[in-house]
């Protein structure tokens, strides 16, 4: 078996672990499977490895995760990873991709988790209190930082989804899309990138999941809980050159979700979303293989979403999202400078642009000790973000007073793999972010 593996991938669980209630990107993106040149068996990787870390939720963990890229099919993933602290403990695992013998253009996932964190923060207030008139609700965009839950609990989620790729464009002939890299740079024929038609460029994917959700929030006088037992139904176009890093071309995505509320512990709600990106590449550079402009444009709207009055005039939201779904910015993909969900509402907006520079030299190529790692490139990114939340979807009042940060970002690619860290500045402080793939 080839030990080629992404060694990095304990940095990939942390990201997985910790990123869950983040509103992200689209949950589907191009079926692939990347042929490195530097790894000279083929598709195949894997690896364990142990790893320790704290945040701002858990204690002092450790733990070990695991992967296997190319498992009984070449572009089909599987992994998992355990961690345990003083009060913290988790699992996770998941396969990704698969490819349904009989429906060669169906792809199935399925991936949960279970949790339990010293410290939760959430930026809302439970269900069924009613906030009096004067009182700014948490989580609004004009709400203060300093109003929010924290407490120790659970954080549970059980996502399934199958994806369908269109026979048409660059997938016309297979599902699958295959890329060929040499110095982590595209050599084979791009997917797409030269221009926007459906029939004749690009990938369409139509993709159906249902997740599920569930945090608690232990105080000592009571515990507040809240659950998620919602449908996603999304359309990709993804005419980029090369989805996991793009260079040229654009994406769009759009989807509706749905929660029936099959429960008494969940209400019924329902929200629609659309994003889109464009990449433009401004070729090498005197230090740079690439330079690239990646711009990224997204809004979201809760037709469900309604407040309720009591009699003394106090009001509370009724059949929407909670605060982690929906319309919600800040974390890990949109709003960086800012807390995880830091806001929420009915409609959201949100823009972003990117400058990729991806360096030349890679510092470590010569450094025997550290080609485990098998870093390709680096990648050295600034990008600024504007974007707010509203109680309706009007744009007198969407495109005001918006909420934005700035930060930068150092990337690399290992195994055919984007692995990036972000740090983002807003007037509420800085955040990092280590995560998995570009945010678009």
């Amino acid at each position: 078996m080839n030990k080629k593996a992404l060694r990095i991938f304990g940095v990939l669980v942390i990201g997985v672990s910790l990123s869950l209630p983040a509103a992200g990107r689209p949950p589907t993106q191009v079926k692939s499977a990347v042929n490195r040149t530097e790894n000279p068996e083929g598709f195949g990787e894997y690896m364990i490895l142990p790893y320790a870390f704290s945040s701002e939720s858990t204690d002092f963990v450790v733990g070990v995760g695991g992967m296997r890229k190319g498992f009984l099919q070449e572009q089909m993933l599987v992994g998992g990873l355990g961690f345990v602290g003083e009060e913290s403990y988790g699992g996770f695992g998941g396969v990704w991709d698969y490819r349904v013998p009989f429906l060669r253009r169906a792809f199935v996932s399925a991936s949960g988790m279970i949790g339990y964190y010293p410290q939760h923060r959430a930026y809302t207030v439970p269900r069924d209190v009613f906030l009096p008139p004067d009182v700014i609700r948490p989580g609004s965009n004009d709400s203060s930082d300093d109003v929010y839950l924290e407490a120790k609990g659970d954080s549970n989620w059980l996502d399934i989804k199958i994806d369908y790729v269109w026979e048409m464009g660059a997938a016309e002939e297979r599902g699958l899309a295959r890329y060929d890299l040499v110095g982590g740079l595209l050599v084979s024929e791009p997917s797409g990138g030269e221009r926007w038609n459906p029939l004749d460029s690009g990938v369409t994917i139509t993709t159906l999941r249902q997740y599920n959700r569930y945090q608690s929030y232990e105080f000592e006088e009571t515990t507040y809980d809240g659950y998620v037992h919602a449908f996603e139904l999304g359309l990709l176009y993804d005419n980029t050159d090369f989805p996991i890093n793009p260079s040229r071309g654009s994406s769009q995505y759009i989807a509706v979700h749905y929660d029936p509320g099959w429960s008494d512990e969940t209400e019924e709600w329902s929200f629609i979303e659309a994003e889109a990106s464009k990449y433009f590449s401004f070729g090498p550079g005197k230090w740079a293989s690439q330079r690239i402009l990646a711009l990224n444009a997204w809004t979201g709207y809760s037709p469900s979403w309604d407040l309720e009055f009591n009699e003394e005039g106090g009001r509370r939201v009724v059949d929407a999202p909670p605060f982690m779904e929906g319309a919600s910015l800040g974390g890990f993909y949109r709003m960086r400078g800012f807390r995880d969900s830091r806001f929420h509402d009915k409609a959201s907006v949100y823009a972003t642009a990117e400058y990729r520079y991806t360096l030349q030299h890679n510092p470590i190529e010569n450094v025997h000790w550290l080609r485990f790692l098998n870093l390709d490139w680096f990648q050295l990114v600034g990008f600024v973000e504007g974007g707010r939340v509203a109680p309706e979807y009007k744009a007198d009042v969407l495109f005001e007073d918006w909420q934005s940060d700035v930060g930068f970002s150092l990337r690399a690619l290992t195994g055919g793999i984007v692995v990036r860290f972000d740090v983002g500045f807003s007037d509420e402080g800085s955040n990092m972010w280590v995560m998995v793939g570009h945010p678009f």
